[in-house]
């Protein structure tokens, strides 16, 4: 089982500007593993408008591995069409059977093809690269994993290649998915327009890759200038898409339509304490919603640099000057999207505590839309093959 005090070994830290100091990562042991998921033509579920279906299968495997092994404790982070997590050896067996019922779950009931992989950290250093890893705390309450070194970059490569797969189990497996909570409305901007934006290191390497990414947290400034979720701007849906997802999640041998009729009530007695601000035992709704937007991963670093920002126009032009300055010089290389909402989907493993977890996606393809930005500026950039 999971061995909690190893995992304390991992340096943490609040000051997200950190990010990318590598004196504050620390080696993952040799004998870990990492387990992937990346969504099968997530750019194609999103152009058919499956924003939130795609990010719920993202996210899924989280879940299913926090219930697998019973604790919520381990580094992981989420990508939007997928998820990456470290793990000892002694838990293999239990992360390959989540992932291969997430798998199943996914192609069985939400109709997505969902790839799976486990790599071994010694076989990610063997190809000359490093699995690092500090955990970021943006409030007291939640840790989120920030991975540096390489190895995650060239396991999500081996993952879409179909290497160290992990095969979805049998038609009608499923894995305990309780907590994964699909509750709010699309979240609207603030200030502008939610910017979904990934930065890739570029022909300069990785000093001037950090570099850039240290002027690029300076334009965006504090992070109450561009927050994407604010507990003012919080509010539970009713109905919603997410509620029949929802419903699939934690179905357990129920209709799935059974299902979602309680998920419904559920949600509408939620709607309900939210509107009224009533307390129901250890039940705060106005605290929670503040703690559910402190505890908000909407940045994160994990070889690369994912982040979900609400721009005004003059941010989003200075974003814009510094990001095509720093692709200019060869320092990095960005994807970006822009949309008019943000999506949150949740991993609540009580609610009767803080610890619950709030992953940030654009809804209007976000971090995909982003990747896919990415690989053609990429694809232009390829010098041609040789004849």
């Amino acid at each position: 089982m999971l061995d909690q005090r190893r995992l304390t070994e991992f340096p943490s830290f609040t000051d997200f500007g950190r990010v990318t100091d590598p004196a504050l990562y620390a080696g993952v042991p040799k004998d870990w593993f990492l387990g992937l998921t990346d969504v099968v033509r997530s750019t194609r579920a999103i152009e058919a408008g499956r924003y939130k279906a795609v990010n719920v299968a993202g996210s899924a495997a989280i879940s299913a591995v926090m219930n697998r092994l019973g604790t919520r404790h381990f580094p992981f982070a989420f990508g939007g069409d997928g998820c990456v997590f470290a793990l000892p050896a002694a838990d293999r067996d239990g992360a390959a059977e989540a992932l291969a019922r997430t798998a199943a779950w996914v192609r069985d009931d939400i109709g997505l093809d969902l790839r799976t992989a486990i790599v071994t950290v010694a076989s990610l250093r063997e190809a000359g690269t490093d699995v690092r890893v500090a955990m970021f705390r943006p409030s007291p309450h939640v840790a989120y994993a920030m991975f540096d070194g390489g190895g995650v970059a060239l396991a999500g490569a081996w993952l879409k290649a179909g290497r160290d797969a992990i095969l979805p189990a049998e038609e009608g497996a499923r894995p305990d998915l309780t907590g994964l909570s699909c509750r709010w409305q699309p979240i609207e901007p603030r200030n502008g327009a939610m910017v979904s934006i990934i930065l890739v290191p570029g022909a300069g390497g990785g000093a001037a890759f950090r570099a850039a990414v240290q002027r690029i947290l300076a334009v965006l400034g504090d992070a109450d200038r561009f927050h994407p979720v604010d507990a003012g701007s919080l509010r539970p849906a009713l109905l919603s898409p997410g509620i029949w997802l929802e419903a699939l999640a934690s179905r357990s041998g129920r209709t799935a339509i059974g299902q979602a009729a309680r998920v419904a009530a559920h949600n509408a007695f939620g709607w309900l304490l939210f509107a009224s601000r009533i307390r129901v035992g250890a039940f705060n709704p106005a605290s929670y919603r503040g703690v559910a937007a402190e505890n908000a991963d909407y940045r994160k670093f994990g070889d690369a640099l994912h982040m979900t920002a609400d721009c005004g126009p003059d941010l989003e032009l200075e974003l814009m000057e510094a990001l095509d300055a720093a692709e200019a010089a060869g320092d990095l290389l960005y994807g970006i999207h822009r949309q008019d909402a943000a999506l949150m989907t949740c991993i609540v493993p009580s609610y009767t505590d803080d610890g619950h977890f709030h992953f940030v996606d654009g809804a209007g393809g976000g971090y995909a839309a982003a990747a896919g930005h990415l690989r053609r500026k990429s694809a232009r950039a390829a010098p041609p093959a040789a004849a």
